[in-house]
């Protein structure tokens, strides 16, 4: 294979199963794009702390301010997408080898990217109809090698 997703899901990162240890093993080899849990689980896999969430998000639209990194290119500054969580990575605790890629209007990460390897974190859910650009998001992760 040569591409990883992993994929939202319910429950706490802790409780994945072998997905921690397979982004420890694969994120410097194979490019890797979690969605919810799967981007919660990246940030377990580096030491952040999984917080629950002050609002509870199942199905709302949310406005997205991105910084260009490569899943957003040829996506607007901002523009909506679904949320459905209730956990959400702790940022005083998030690793410094990752840059927030992604926020909300209440400054809650939506987006990571480790800053050396091809590992991208999405809180919100691109494959929702109800988020904008989310086929374009799939899209620049097929291209990153």
């Amino acid at each position: 294979f040569d591409k990883i997703v992993i994929s939202p899901g319910p429950g706490h990162p802790n409780s994945s199963g072998i997905c921690i240890n397979l982004v420890k093993n694969y994120y410097k080899t194979i490019p890797i794009l979690g969605i919810c849990l799967g981007h919660q689980i990246i940030g377990a896999a580096f030491g952040s702390i999984i917080k629950r969430a002050k609002i509870i998000m199942h199905g709302k639209l949310s406005k997205i301010y991105h910084n260009g990194s490569n899943l957003f290119r040829k996506i607007p500054k901002n523009f909506y997408a679904t949320r459905y969580h209730s956990l959400i990575i702790d940022k005083k605790t998030l690793d410094k080898n990752f840059e927030i890629s992604a926020i909300t209007d209440d400054n809650i990460i939506m987006a990571i990217n480790h800053i050396k390897y091809p590992l991208y974190g999405i809180q919100f859910h691109p494959e929702s109809i109800k988020t904008n650009f989310g086929n374009v998001i799939f899209k620049n992760f097929l291209k990153i090698k």
